[in-house]
């Protein structure tokens, strides 16, 4: 599974880099401990042998005598594995000189072949003597005196010293290595977080630009971010322009148009009723049309703009206002939480589609329209509902209401259920294109008053309450 997250990418390849670095340093300084032991455990057994040899004489009797003083506890002590043997070589008879340690056991002997000794003179070779202990055996043969007669001095040392001695000193070693990656982890943590801070920053400066709390990227970024924020901050500019663009295209386009569909409204009040009518019709459907589709081109411009926001309860506080001065006899109520409650949108698409639905009520209510903003249920959000923060905006009026059949058909452009009520058809479509064109949608029902319920799920911001 691939990992994600920059700081968890550093942070295994240097834990993993870490371990491995350890271990091996580990090993290695463990190995050379070893080796320097087991040279210096030598170097002790070639001392004590020279020691033994210099204390043993022929003596009048021609037998070994002496009485070597090693200055070791150990050879003095029995079954310590520490011992030193002297005994006579070739035809020449003699009681061999043994340590207390040995007492009456012996030394198994390797031969020359298995064995061979050194351009000193010298050999060295494990064995295990008669008590379990697996000694270092360091051997050499003398000649004694004038008459030729030799002895064979052997020392050896139990090999748990030096055993011991590397298991203690690695022990020790791997508590300190584990120590020194421990705090290097921690370390290279602390630095990995400090350096992709500006990494944060950075996204705290998008987080406001989506906000609409800020217009381009703001802030002191390190060099290896900086030409990322301006060519955020030149794509921004860039898309601010087009916008700007479309929008005088869509204005000049909507003035050119203005005019002739006036004259041909203006004319068709002087022509015959039956003509007349029939003109101003479709003279008013051609207008309905061309505006429809001026607010498509207009929101298709400006859809994928980072900057699209609009302040829910302050837009629709000033819809309510008119609708109350235009309808002093029906009582609109108005409830928007929480108050920092904010639309993805233009402010004039936002404007557009709920004043159409507030027109749509007031037409039909009885007494009571009702308007509700807040946060949109999980069960409405959508299928992106992960990704995206979705707002609801809810329209209810306690008039008849429409059926489900009656739903469907209103919806199509340019229908009215009810041609006694002024109006063009076209609301509830446009609303409907609107909102399509923001990636949301438009649903009706039947509300709690019995009258229609009209439901927008629209994107939504949020900005954090100080």
């Amino acid at each position: 599974m691939r990992i994600k997250s920059l700081t968890a990418r550093v942070l295994l390849l240097t834990t993993i880099w870490s371990t491995v670095a350890l271990v091996v340093i580990g090993l290695v300084i463990s190995t050379l401990y070893r080796k320097s032991a087991e040279r210096s455990f030598e170097d002790l057994l070639r001392a004590q042998l020279y020691n033994v040899i210099n204390s043993v004489t022929i003596g009048d009797q021609g037998a070994l005598a002496g009485s070597p003083q090693l200055g070791d506890l150990r050879f003095a002590q029995p079954k310590t594995g520490w011992y030193w043997l002297v005994e006579p070589l070739g035809t020449y008879t003699s009681a061999p000189l043994v340590s207390p340690s040995l007492g009456v056991s012996s030394l198994p002997v390797l031969s020359v072949l298995e064995a061979p000794f050194d351009k000193s003179y010298e050999r060295y070779y494990g064995v295990t003597d008669e008590f379990g202990n697996h000694v270092q055996v360091a051997e050499t043969e003398v000649v004694l005196d004038t008459d030729g007669r030799a002895a064979r001095f052997r020392v050896t040392g139990n090999i748990n010293v030096v055993e011991d001695d590397v298991r203690a000193f690695s022990h020790s070693l791997y508590l300190a290595l584990a120590g020194f990656g421990l705090g290097s982890l921690i370390v290279n943590a602390l630095a990995i977080l400090y350096g992709l801070k500006p990494l944060d920053k950075a996204r705290a400066a998008l987080e406001r630009i989506r906000t609409g709390e800020s217009e381009k990227l703001q802030g002191e970024f390190p060099r290896e971010i900086l030409p990322l924020a301006n060519e955020v901050n030149a794509l921004i500019e860039s898309n601010r322009r087009i916008i700007e663009r479309a929008r005088m295209q869509v204005g000049n386009l909507a003035h050119s148009l203005k005019t002739p569909i006036a004259v041909l409204l203006n004319e068709a009040r002087v022509l015959e009723r039956s003509h007349g009518d029939l003109v101003r019709m479709q003279a008013e459907a051609m207008q309905g049309q061309v505006q429809s589709y001026l607010n498509r081109a207009r929101i298709a411009a400006q859809r994928d703009s980072v900057l699209a926001r609009t302040e829910a309860e302050p837009a629709l506080e000033r819809l309510v206002r008119v609708m109350r001065r235009l309808n002093v006899e029906k009582e609109f109520e108005l409830s928007v939480s929480p108050n920092n409650l904010a639309v993805a949108m233009e402010q004039q698409d936002l404007e557009e589609t709920v004043g159409n639905l507030l027109e749509n009520a007031a037409r039909f209510a009885g007494h009571k329209v009702r308007v509700v903003a807040g946060e949109a249920p999980d069960d409405v959000k959508g299928t992106d509902a992960a990704r995206r923060h979705w707002v609801e905006l809810v329209v209810e009026d306690d008039g008849p209401g429409l059926e489900p059949d009656e739903i469907r058909e209103a919806m199509k452009r340019g229908r009215r259920l009810d041609e006694s009520k002024p109006g063009t058809g076209l609301g509830l479509s446009i609303v409907s294109e609107i909102t399509s064109e923001y990636q949301g949608r438009l649903e009706l029902s039947r509300g709690s008053w019995g009258g229609l319920r009209a439901s927008l799920i629209l994107p939504g911001v949020t900005k954090d309450v100080a």
